[in-house]
C-alpha cells in the first residue's frame, strides 16, 4: 500500500518534468514566460549570429585580420617590448589570464580581472565600467595604460616600421606601407572581431537542434529564465544585458570599487560592473571583475544566497557614495539538484574555444 502511494504521489512530479522538458523542446511559443522583474528591460534569447559587425571605417579583410593577429601576438608595442595584447588574452587561458589580477608593465599588477575577447565584437561598451565604445578604442586605452603596455604609439609605430616585413604587411591590409597608430589600432580591433564562439551547444539549441541539450541543461536553462532570476541580467543573444550592476564582489575603498560610477558619478552606479556575457563561460575564471571567484560551483552557491551587502564605513571617501546592491540580486533558495542543473547549462554555453598559436612575428 505504501508503495503504491509513493508511487502516485510521484508521477505527478515525473509527468511535470517530463512535460516542460517536451516544450523546450518543441516550439519556442511554447515555453514558460520568463520570470523578470519590473523595471527590466527584457531581449529574448538568442543564437548569436556567425559574425559580429564592422564599422564602416574599418571593413573586414584577411590582409587586416592576418596583420591584426601578428601585432596582437607583438611585445614590440609595448614600452619595454615584453607585453603583448595576448599576454593577458591568451588563447590558451580561454582568452583571459587565467589570474585574478592581470601583470602589466613592470609586473605592475592591474586593479580587475581581464575579461576574455571572446565575442567581443559583438559588444556596444568595453571594459568593466564600459569607458571605451569600440575595440578600436579599447585597443588604444590598453596599449597607453601605465599599467598594462605603457606606450607611447607614436615611438612604437616608429619602431615596427623599421622592422623589415612590417610595411609590406600594412601596404597588403590598408593599400599602402605606412604604419600609423590608428592603423594598428584597426587591425588589432578586426583580429579581434574575429575570436568568437557561436557554435556552442547552446546556439544549436536555438537554432533548432533540440537535442544539442541534455535533459540537466534544459532544466538548467528553465532554471536561467525563471527561478535562477539570472535573466534579469543576463538576456538577449549576448546573455548579457550590456548595463551595470552591483552584485557585492565590490568592497568600498578596496581596488578598483567606483566601477561605472567613475564615468557617471551617479550613485547608483558606485561598484556597478559591466554584466559579463556568459559564452565560454566555464574557461574564463577566475569569475568577477575582481577575479574573486575561483570555482564556478562556488559562483553559484554565492548568487543562490543572495552575495552580500557590504557594511558602511565611519566616513565616505572623497564623497563618494556607498555602494548599494542591486536590486536584482535576492536570495534563490535553489536546491542542489537544482544548482547542479543550473551549472549543466552553463557547461552547455561553452563550445570550442577559439584556436590560435603565437605566430611567427616579423624580424624574429
Amino acid at each position: 500500500m505504501l508503495g503504491a502511494v509513493l508511487g502516485a504521489m510521484a508521477t505527478p512530479a515525473g509527468a511535470d518534468e517530463a512535460g516542460l522538458l517536451e516544450r523546450y523542446r518543441g516550439d519556442r511559443a511554447g515555453w514558460p514566460a520568463p520570470e523578470l522583474d519590473e523595471d527590466v528591460p527584457y531581449r529574448p534569447l538568442a543564437a548569436l549570429p556567425a559574425r559580429p559587425p564592422y564599422p564602416a571605417d574599418n571593413p573586414d579583410t584577411p590582409a587586416k585580420r592576418e596583420l591584426g593577429r601578428l601585432l596582437f601576438f607583438d611585445p614590440r608595442l609595448s614600452v619595454a617590448g615584453d607585453v603583448a595584447c595576448a599576454s593577458c588574452h591568451d588563447p590558451e587561458q580561454g582568452w583571459s589570464d587565467g589570474r585574478r589580477k592581470s601583470l602589466g608593465h613592470e609586473d605592475q599588477e592591474g586593479d580587475l580581472n581581464a575579461p576574455t575577447v571572446v565575442n567581443s565584437g559583438y559588444l556596444d561598451e568595453l571594459f568593466w565600467n564600459g569607458r571605451a565604445h569600440s575595440l578600436e578604442e579599447q585597443a588604444l586605452a590598453s596599449w597607453t595604460n601605465p599599467v598594462e603596455m605603457a606606450a607611447d604609439p607614436a615611438a612604437a609605430t616608429a619602431r615596427l616600421a623599421a622592422v623589415a616585413g612590417y610595411p609590406a604587411r600594412f601596404r597588403s591590409a590598408f593599400g599602402d606601407a605606412r604604419l600609423s597608430p590608428l592603423r594598428i589600432q584597426r587591425a588589432i580591433a578586426t583580429y579581434m572581431r574575429s575570436v568568437t564562439m557561436t557554435d556552442t551547444p547552446y546556439d544549436r539549441f536555438l537554432r533548432g537542434e533540440r537535442e544539442a541539450l541534455s535533459d540537466a541543461q534544459v532544466r538548467g536553462l528553465h532554471l536561467f529564465r525563471t527561478r535562477a532570476r539570472c535573466m534579469n541580467c543576463h538576456n538577449g543573444a549576448l546573455l548579457s544585458d550590456g548595463r551595470y550592476h552591483h552584485l557585492g564582489s565590490s568592497f568600498y575603498a578596496v581596488g578598483n570599487f567606483q566601477g561605472r560610477y567613475a564615468l557617471s558619478h551617479r550613485a547608483e552606479d558606485v561598484g556597478a560592473f559591466r554584466t559579463a556575457p556568459l559564452r565560454g563561460v566555464t574557461e574564463t575564471g577566475p569569475w568577477t571583475s575582481a577575479g574573486l571567484i575561483d570555482d564556478l560551483d562556488d559562483l553559484l552557491s554565492i548568487y543562490n544566497m543572495g552575495w552580500w551587502q557590504n557594511a558602511p564605513l565611519d566616513e565616505k571617501i572623497d564623497g563618494i557614495p556607498f555602494a548599494t546592491l542591486s536590486p536584482h540580486i535576492q536570495p534563490l533558495d535553489l536546491e542542489p539538484e537544482e544548482l547542479a542543473d543550473l551549472r549543466a547549462f552553463l557547461d552547455a554555453l561553452t563550445g570550442t574555444m577559439p584556436e590560435a598559436r603565437p605566430p611567427a612575428l616579423p624580424g624574429r
